[in-house]
């Protein structure tokens, strides 16, 4: 079992990681390297991880939700019209923005600047957190049984840092903008 301060640095560090706009490992590999780690319960880990993470990405909203308060009033009124627009969807993008390994900046700076609801944004972004972080956690734990059983604890802990490392690497390399850009352009043709 881990101990308090093995807990308190799994909450810390998915923070800290979290704080990096765009560049931060994913949420899925941060708690299954927790789990691959430590000795503690998968769902504790994934809850801790999703924690952090979550309240990493309010300190993004809340300094673009008042940078949005210093919009001139022009840009002001065109953020509440889009806010408008795509107000109902918000929470859902949010949830999948950040249930998923790309990065949910995109999101979330807008939905700063139009200043969406704190406690919808507190929601969506914990609940997508969450289920991503507890997979993570129970594939970590899982991997974990079978890997120790074949690698050195050190070769093991190399492995599950290039692995964090090479995915990043993937996920910053690969433009999630232009990929929608392209899908919501098929959608658009085929409605034609």
């Amino acid at each position: 079992m881990a101990s308090i301060f093995e807990l308190l640095g799994v909450l810390l560090t998915s923070f800290l990681l979290n704080l990096i706009p765009f560049a931060g490992p994913s949420n899925l590999l941060i708690a299954s390297n927790a789990a691959i780690l430590m000795g503690s319960d998968a769902f504790t880990l994934g809850f801790l991880v999703a924690l952090g993470s979550a309240s990493a990405k309010l300190v993004h909203y809340v300094i673009t939700y008042f940078i949005g308060g210093h919009l001139s009033e022009n840009r002001r009124k065109r953020l509440e019209n889009v806010s408008a627009k795509v107000g109902k969807w918000a929470f859902l993008a949010l949830f999948i923005a950040s249930a998923t390994p790309v990065p949910d900046e995109p999101v979330i700076i807008p939905l700063g600047l139009m200043k969406y609801n704190p406690a919808k944004f507190c929601l969506a972004i914990f609940l997508g957190k969450i289920s991503i972080t507890i997979l993570g956690a129970y594939l970590g734990q899982m991997s974990a049984g079978f890997l120790s059983s074949t690698l050195s604890q050190i070769a093991f802990i190399t492995l599950s840092i290039t692995l964090t490392i090479a995915i990043t690497i993937i996920l910053l390399k690969v433009d999630i903008t232009k990929i929608v850009q392209k899908i919501i352009k098929t959608k658009a043709k085929q409605k034609q």
